[in-house]
């Protein structure tokens, strides 16, 4: 791997995170859509936009992930029953409310920024500085969503510590 200056050998490790978080990001998108589509009550206009905003940014996360997993010489994983097989998320009916929708998603969030911290530690070992800006920002990304997403869910009493 001449361009890279990463050995084979150390470059596995991270694909293989990268991979999980591959279907991470394809589980999440699919379920953002599906809140989308059936998001009902007073909160419909507020979430019905921020999850479509949600999985637009999931969709652009998913190719940037696959193609880095290309730019490492190898092949992403790219049929949903090896996604549903290799991802920490599961499955959710999109038929529930608003606040369990918020609820599923903060849950998922919990376990994708696991999975990013996964995919941090295995470039830092192998020295792959491309990995570590990626998955960096995207955990930023992350927790900055998940506090609104959490922020959303409070009551207007609620109170953050001092």
């Amino acid at each position: 791997m001449s361009y890279l200056n990463i050995q084979d050998k150390e470059v596995i490790p991270v694909v293989t995170e990268l991979n999980t978080l591959l279907a991470d990001y394809h589980l999440y998108y699919q379920k953002l859509r599906s809140f989308h589509w059936n998001i009902l009550g007073k909160n419909f206009f507020d979430l019905h936009i921020k999850f479509e905003e949600m999985y637009n940014e999931a969709q652009v996360k998913i190719d940037e992930i696959a193609e880095r997993i290309l730019t490492l010489r190898h092949h992403p994983v790219s049929k949903f029953s090896e996604y549903l097989e290799i991802s920490s998320l599961e499955e959710a009916c999109g038929i529930t409310t608003d606040q369990q929708m918020v609820e599923i998603l903060l849950t998922d969030h919990k376990m994708m920024l696991k999975q990013l911290s996964a995919v941090l530690k295995k470039a830092d070992s192998a020295g792959d500085e491309g990995t570590i800006d990626l998955i960096g920002a995207y955990i930023r990304e992350l927790e900055k969503t998940s506090w609104m997403l959490n922020a959303w869910s409070k009551s207007t009493s609620d109170r953050l510590k001092m």
